[in-house]
């Protein structure tokens, strides 16, 4: 018998995610718990780039990426790594990777990447109010940045899905580069402008900003690791290090560990963990007005109010390797073959984890064949940019309220097709 507290709905995950599907849905009138082993704001959720791309609608597996994964692998300082004693592992996932650069997969995957971002900055608006928006984020737009002077293979494909989608974008040649970003180096010969992005002066204090508003609306934050979900009479019963709870809906939104809650229910997600590094340099000689995206880098360079952040790089390695804190320092070195004037003496090294899914797209709605359980999970390089609309999304479902974007594209019965 189950004596733990009851709940209405439990949250598993902290993280922007979980936190913002918490404010939407008590401000819904329902009454949510949230429960994370850490406090907001201090797990993946803290470390990424900081980018509120809305105009981000291109899944990472283009048509053709495949071709570069021979060079990307072989290469210490490439933008991938793989562990190869995790390869056995990792296989299932890389094939389905690799198949989701089609063609058809790669558009129907952009339009649900367009239809999720297109709105961060309105729900932001939304859920901050205009105060908070004002001092967590910047709305001035961000940089696309390419090494070659002329489009590579993949270029003109990755121009239609812009034009698809009638994102707002404006060339840059090099000396507009260079009026932009003083001292910026030649490697740096073109870039994209796009001026409906936007990015967090600091993710993890968004993060904290939406759970205190969380708590405020009347949400409960419990700092407990969930190790097991069951369906039980009238609802889950959750067993974690604290003991026993219960509650009548759940949704799992805890990133990268998501697939090992949902496995014990017979519910398969093939979510792979790419391990990402950052380094946050405290005392930079720089100080670039917008964020750069360095296409041919791997990698973001983000001013932020701690500094400026190096944040990228995907290693496939899963989640209890140790870190191979050799790819952060290397974010240095990446750097500065874009601003060779780039010193600092101060940084900070940083291992986070995101949820990635084959087709770059998110899992967001019911867990087949287990009702009252929800997902939100798998965003991959896209949880900032994607928590205010994924919110929305997850709310309407819970509560039964048509969604304001149609739930198929992010439904998790895809990947039994």
């Amino acid at each position: 018998m189950t004596t733990g507290p009851e709940a209405d709905i439990v949250i598993i995950g902290a993280g922007i995610i979980g936190l913002s599907a918490g404010l939407l849905l008590q401000r819904a009138g329902r009454s949510v718990t949230v429960i994370d082993a850490l406090p907001p704001g201090t797990a993946t959720s803290a470390g990424n780039a900081g980018l509120l791309s809305a105009g981000t609608n291109m899944p990472v597996a283009l048509p053709g990426f495949w071709r570069n994964v021979p060079g990307w692998l072989t290469n210490p300082k490439g933008p991938l790594a793989l562990r190869y004693s995790y390869l056995p592992t990792a296989a299932p996932w890389l094939t389905r990777w690799i198949l989701a650069s089609r063609t058809s997969t790669v558009y129907a995957a952009s339009d649900a990447l367009r239809a999720l971002h297109r709105d961060t900055m309105d729900g932001y608006r939304d859920m901050l109010g205009p105060e908070l928006f004002a001092d967590l984020i910047r709305t001035e737009g961000s940089v696309n940045v390419f090494y070659n002077a002329t489009p590579g293979r993949n270029e003109p494909f990755i121009r239609h899905l812009i034009e698809r989608h009638s994102i707002a974008v404006d060339d840059l040649d090099r000396k507009a580069l260079v009026d932009l970003f003083p001292g910026i180096g030649p490697i740096a010969q073109r870039g994209l402008y796009f001026p409906h992005n936007g990015w967090t002066v600091n993710p993890g204090r968004l993060t904290q900003a939406v759970g205190r508003l969380f708590v405020e609306a009347g949400g409960t934050i419990a700092h407990e690791r969930i190790f097991s979900v069951r369906p039980a009479e009238g609802g889950f019963e959750l067993f974690g290090n604290l003991g026993d709870r219960r509650a009548r809906a759940v949704i799992l939104a805890a990133g990268a560990w998501t697939g090992r809650l949902l496995s014990p229910l017979g519910v398969k997600l093939p979510l792979e963990t790419e391990r990402g590094y950052h380094l946050m340099l405290e005392d930079a000689t720089i100080a670039p007005k917008l964020p750069l995206l360095l296409r041919d880098g791997g990698m973001a360079i983000t001013p932020m109010e701690g500094g400026l952040r190096l944040a990228g790089t995907v290693e496939i390695a899963g989640l209890d390797a140790p870190p191979d804190e050799k790819r952060a320092r290397q974010l240095l070195d990446r750097a500065r073959l874009v601003f060779p004037g780039l010193e600092a003496t101060r940084w900070r090294k940083w291992l986070g984890f995101r949820p990635s899914l084959p087709d770059s797209v998110a899992a967001i709605g019911p867990a087949p064949g287990v009702p009252g359980l929800f997902v939100a999970a798998g965003h991959g390089h896209t949880g900032m940019v994607g928590a205010s609309t994924t919110a929305r999304l997850i709310r309407d479902l819970v509560i039964g309220t048509p969604p304001a974007i149609d739930p198929k594209p992010y439904s998790l019965s895809r990947f039994n097709r």
